[in-house]
């Protein structure tokens, strides 16, 4: 483990904030530009799309790791995977707020009604268990059962993936979200070569003491 990895995880932290910092400073200063003719758009936009960033990036460190051998990346995993949560709370929230104004009878129709909602709304369920058993405490508590858990973020991927997919679908505008499904297709397909391996080699390994 680098001595220097206190550093790495704060300048990680801060770069994480980045995007929100640029909302903030967008829409209280005028940066940028501002926030454009539809501020909600924009915002539920860009906490949508560093969301599905954010996982990405957490489903990236294991086959990172097991490239490079630097270990260490595992410790960055938590982090990553908070801030996907943060801003998967603001965007929702964005939601919720600004574009429903808390109307639960309309966002309780939309999630039925439109697919792309519910798939979304599903993944943010999904995500909570992930970030209340996120502590060292509940690593401890939970065990084994910790890991098998926090499978839940392949799923969650997949849905942030779908949700976005059918949002797009609407515009006819795949470009960009084809990248992110291409990317978790690849981080998925990856995990799911390295257990067959795994296995192989273990099973060859049994026969050859056999």
């Amino acid at each position: 483990m680098p001595r220097a990895l206190p550093a790495i995880k704060a300048a990680l932290f801060v770069l994480a904030l980045l995007p929100l910092g640029r909302l903030l400073g967008a829409g209280v200063f005028g940066w940028f530009g501002g926030l454009g003719a539809n501020p909600i758009e924009l915002i539920t936009r860009s906490t949508g799309t560093w969301t599905l960033v954010c996982l990405c990036a957490s489903l990236a460190v294991t086959p990172l790791r097991r490239a490079t051998g630097l270990n260490w990346l595992v410790r960055l995993r938590r982090m990553i995977g908070l801030f996907a949560f943060f801003y998967a709370v603001l965007h929702l929230g964005t939601y919720v707020w600004f574009d429903q104004w808390f109307d639960l009878r309309a966002i309780v129709s939309d999630v039925i009604k439109r697919p792309f909602i519910t798939v979304g709304f599903a993944a943010f369920v999904l995500m909570l268990p992930l970030a209340v058993t996120s502590t060292d405490a509940m690593v401890r508590r939970l065990g084994r059962r910790w890991g098998q858990l926090h499978k839940l973020v392949y799923l969650v991927a997949v849905a942030a993936v779908l949700h976005y997919w059918w949002h797009k679908s609407g515009k006819n505008d795949y470009s960009e979200v084809g990248w992110y499904a291409a990317a978790v297709v690849l981080m998925l397909g990856w995990r799911v070569f390295d257990r067959l391996r795994v296995r192989s080699q273990a099973r060859s390994q049994a026969q050859a003491r056999g």
